[in-house]
């Protein structure tokens, strides 16, 4: 799947999945109807987020949902993921496209139009923009307050790529994201910590769709 076509994208974090492995989530969001899957894991060590890779990328791999591996080339490479996530301290995006090629998908994290020009220039297939929201799943940089959706369609405006907003983004506020201009949302808690991740899939993607298609286009992409 091309990341413009993304709507709903899932970043792991197991430590908000209560008694749930990180598996039984994917497999949940999957047949809630996610396009993308992020394997982030961050707390956990190289072999343990090797082998969970491995195990997603079978579930994903079988639903044809593209699987991007946060940070961690080497990971992305190992368990042969459809691309790989960097942030502003990871390794360069032009780096990431060097050692991934031509076909990868390269995201990079942005909360600012430099930094989104600068990833566009450098081979990026998308931006996750964020933290849009407060959040407390992951660390940002615009303070816990989050940029807001005006953020979002001020680097819509400046570049050509889509545009995935994150952080603390709900079924209920997901709407201004997309009217703002993201092609898509990305989520942790609004699916991982969900009661059922299914519903919540389906809650969310239901959101955007119906956005979407009452859109006037003007920021569309």
């Amino acid at each position: 799947m091309n990341s413009s076509n993304w709507r709903t994208y899932l970043v792991t974090q197991a430590s908000l999945s209560g008694d749930r492995t990180t598996p039984e989530i994917v497999r949940a969001a999957i047949d809630g109807g996610i396009d993308a899957v992020q394997l982030r894991e961050k707390e956990t060590s190289s072999r343990s987020r090797y082998e969970l890779g491995h195990e997603l990328r079978e579930l994903t791999a079988e639903a044809g949902v593209d699987l991007i591996v946060n940070d961690r080339i080497d990971i992305a490479q190992a368990i042969d993921a459809d691309g790989v996530h960097v942030g502003q301290s990871d390794l360069p995006v032009g780096v990431a496209r060097e050692l991934l090629g031509p076909d990868a998908i390269v995201g990079c994290s942005t909360s600012t139009v430099a930094a989104a020009r600068d990833a566009e220039a450098a081979g990026a297939d998308y931006l996750g923009v964020g933290a849009v929201y407060g959040t407390s799943s992951k660390d940002v940089d615009d303070g816990k307050d989050g940029v807001g959706p005006e953020r979002i369609a001020t680097i819509v405006d400046a570049v050509e790529i889509p545009i995935v907003g994150i952080g603390g983004i709900t079924a209920d506020n997901a709407e201004e994201v997309v009217e703002a201009g993201a092609s898509g949302v990305a989520v942790i808690s609004e699916i991982t910590a969900a009661s059922q991740p299914r519903a919540a899939t389906e809650a969310l993607s239901g959101v955007i769709e119906t956005t979407k298609s009452v859109a006037t286009g003007e920021h569309g992409r």
